[in-house]
């Protein structure tokens, strides 16, 4: 498998798949996670809990990392100029991509190559990524702020969770995590757990987005505790670009 990878963004065998996210009061789509599926010549699509894990052990995740940048960039602004809206295209960041050192140098890049606008993008980060190294994070995460982008904390509440990354991160978004939404409304532990990260975000300042919402309670529970937006099944599972464009067709 890991021989197989080596070169499948240059075969073109990598596919995007785009998350709608949406206003949890209107239920509009207001912008997507772009997510990686690599298209096995004998496996079929493979998703990528099967090779994520593997590219970052052979030294593939950057180049997998820079294409799903570049492809992410080039279709939401190609979205845009299409008259489907300024929608906010969130891409994720491997460990190995924020170490590197030359992320920003890339986002600026691809940003203008493509013509998609800073404040549409969001960068997705995790706990764990940002406390390895807390002063270098926080530089990057300033120079990344510099160039307009948004910045949010994936699956907020399941890593290390200290408050006080909170207050030295110039974090944009809070993305509550799954686990803690699986059992919304029935669970008052969760139901509490939620409202908290929900006030926490919105007293500094951040939007809250939920993830793994799959039920019209789970998101009636979230419009009543305040949430900003969500993703999940109950709308959308992932989805090739051509049926995201559908989708985002069938609202105008």
């Amino acid at each position: 498998l890991g021989s197989a990878l080596r070169g499948a963004a240059q075969r073109g065998e990598l596919r995007l798949h785009y998350q709608p996210k949406l206003d949890v009061a209107s239920n509009r789509i207001v912008g997507a996670e772009a997510l990686v599926r690599w298209q096995h010549p004998e496996l079929g699509l493979v998703p990528p809990l099967r090779f994520i894990g593997l590219a970052e052990e052979l030294g593939l995740i950057n180049g997998i990392g820079r294409w799903v940048m570049q492809t992410a960039c080039r279709d939401a602004a190609q979205w845009a100029r299409d008259g489907l809206g300024e929608l906010k295209i969130a891409i994720n960041v491997a460990k190995p991509q924020f170490q590197l050192g030359s992320l920003c140098d890339e986002l600026q890049a691809t940003m203008t190559a493509t013509g998609l606008q800073p404040r549409q993008l969001v960068v997705e980060l995790t706990e764990s990524m940002l406390m390895d190294d807390v002063d270098n994070g926080r530089a990057l995460m300033h120079e990344m702020k510099a160039l307009g982008v948004t910045l949010s904390i994936d699956d907020f509440g399941t890593g290390y969770s200290s408050l006080s990354y909170l207050k030295s991160f110039p974090l944009d978004e809070l993305k509550i995590d799954r686990s803690f939404v699986t059992d919304l409304p029935d669970s008052a532990s969760d139901v509490a757990i939620v409202r908290a990260i929900i006030d926490l975000g919105h007293s500094l300042g951040m939007s809250v987005i939920a993830e793994g919402i799959e039920t019209d309670e789970q998101r009636e529970c979230m419009q009543l505790l305040g949430c900003d937006n969500y993703q999940g099944f109950l709308f959308s599972k992932p989805v090739p670009v051509d049926a995201f464009v559908a989708l985002l067709k069938q609202q105008r």
